[in-house]
């Protein structure tokens, strides 16, 4: 297999497919961290030269991590559809390229392929696409589920609500909760990030929201996201009603250890799910994955930190989840250093996550040390949703006093639907105008206020 360039009159040698991979990645601080990354924009342009003419098959043959070392490789190999791959096998990279961005390429022609593309394919040809390419391919690669609500038709755009507090605090919660859906938030869901890992006080805010839900008729999904092992221990040994189950996940085995998690563990928690959760539709689980993960456990392998986070949505679509969102800046500055790496980020996980054929959101987020100011992150959310991402967080002021990060806010949802002309789901729309919150996707008189959300 050729792995060599020549660009002008220097001569680029790879020694393996993943260092390709590594070489052709747009620059991220987490890369250089991990000193795989080009070492000039040269040797960037002859990795994706070379990348750019190796055929879908060879990658497939060459995960980046082997199969007998990593159970998320055998997960994805033993568990592709060979038809679908069969259609896409002898196109280059280059050539896959080409053949997503094509007028004549459909989203139903993109999903009949999907079950056929490991995740190293999505991370490949990713690495060959500009920003541009990334919204106009992702907008294509549309993902429709449903729990209690439908989420991800075209034209549609939701949020999750995340009204955290620091000492969970269930009233401090609820009235948040209660401002965020009087600006017609939450028809993604309503998650709360605990304080407190304990699967009492994860029983006890689950109970509050859905009595908050019920009470006011809200079609919409509520999820407190602590450890995966604690939200079982409250839904099978407390009860209290869980419309989704959570977790973090990361794109190696041994990444995902450090979370405490495993293939096994996440098969029993969907199984209990389907068995004792109570949401109405198929899709009852919700995973958050962000570049960086896999090397701040040292677990990435030597691969580089897009490839890794598209091994995320490989895990992710084998429970078919109702909602997943990369967390693109919250890792921090040490894997995106400033607004274009996480930018850029951002559009990748979104495009890859689709690609795939899983629901994908994204937290457009930025720690406090990182080198983004908020036009950045307002420029994102905006090519996000552009991209038809499925859902954008929305918190008090963009600012959680929780996590101490800055996100979107309660404002930033309804500005960008009228902006760009978007909806909340279907059911949530009709709840909206019901309370006199939004008519016709235009804030209504009760816009902003909170008097008729008991």
């Amino acid at each position: 297999m050729k792995l060599k360039a020549r660009i002008k009159d220097e001569s680029f040698q790879f020694h393996s497919i993943k260092e390709v991979f590594a070489k052709a990645n747009s620059p991220k601080s987490g890369d250089q961290l991990a000193g795989i990354a080009a070492r000039s924009a040269v040797e960037r342009v002859a990795a994706r030269a070379v990348l750019s003419e190796l055929p879908l098959a060879a990658i497939r043959e060459n995960p980046v991590i082997p199969y007998e070392e990593d159970e998320l490789t055998r997960l994805v190999e033993d568990s592709l559809d060979v038809r679908a791959y069969q259609a896409i096998k002898n196109l280059s990279v280059g050539q896959f390229r080409e053949w997503l961005l094509s007028t004549k390429t459909s989203g139903e022609m993109i999903r009949s392929v999907a079950p056929g593309i490991t995740p190293e394919m999505a991370a490949a040809v990713c690495k060959l696409m500009s920003n541009m390419d990334l919204m106009l391919a992702g907008k294509k690669c549309s993902v429709v589920v449903r729990a209690n609500s439908t989420l991800g038709l075209p034209g549609r755009m939701s949020s999750r609500l995340q009204s955290n507090h620091p000492t969970d605090n269930v009233q401090g919660i609820l009235w948040s909760a209660r401002e965020g859906l009087s600006y017609g938030c939450g028809d993604a869901v309503i998650g709360i990030n605990p304080a407190t890992d304990s699967p009492e006080s994860t029983a006890e805010i689950l109970k509050a929201l859905s009595d908050l839900t019920t009470r006011n008729a809200i079609p919409t999904q509520n999820c407190v996201l602590s450890h995966v092992t604690v939200q079982m221990e409250a839904l099978e040994k407390i009860g209290c009603p869980m419309d989704l189950m959570f977790q973090s996940l990361s794109g190696s085995e041994k990444g995902n250890r450090a979370f405490g998690i495993s293939v096994a563990l996440m098969d029993e928690a969907c199984a209990m799910m389907q068995s004792l959760g109570s949401t109405r539709g198929p899709n009852r689980m919700y995973f958050e994955t962000g570049q960086g993960s896999a090397l701040s456990s040292e677990a990435h392998h030597g691969a580089d930190q897009l490839v890794l986070e598209a091994r995320c949505y490989g895990f992710a679509r084998r429970y078919h989840p109702f909602l997943v969102n990369t967390v693109v800046g919250f890792i921090g500055p040490e894997y995106l250093e400033n607004g274009p790496q996480i930018t850029r980020a951002g559009l990748e996980d979104h495009f890859m996550g689709k690609l795939l054929g899983i629901p994908m959101g994204c937290d457009a987020c930025f720690t406090y040390h990182a080198d983004m100011g908020q036009d950045e992150l307002e420029n994102l959310m905006a090519l996000l949703a552009g991209a038809e991402c499925s859902y954008l967080m929305s918190l008090p002021v963009g600012d959680d006093i929780m996590l101490n990060y800055q996100s979107t806010s309660y404002h930033d949802i309804p500005s960008l639907r009228v902006l760009l002309d978007k909806r909340p789901t279907p059911e949530f729309e009709a709840w909206l105008a019901d309370r006199g919150i939004m008519e016709n996707g235009i804030p209504g008189p009760a816009f902003g206020r909170t008097e008729n959300i008991r």
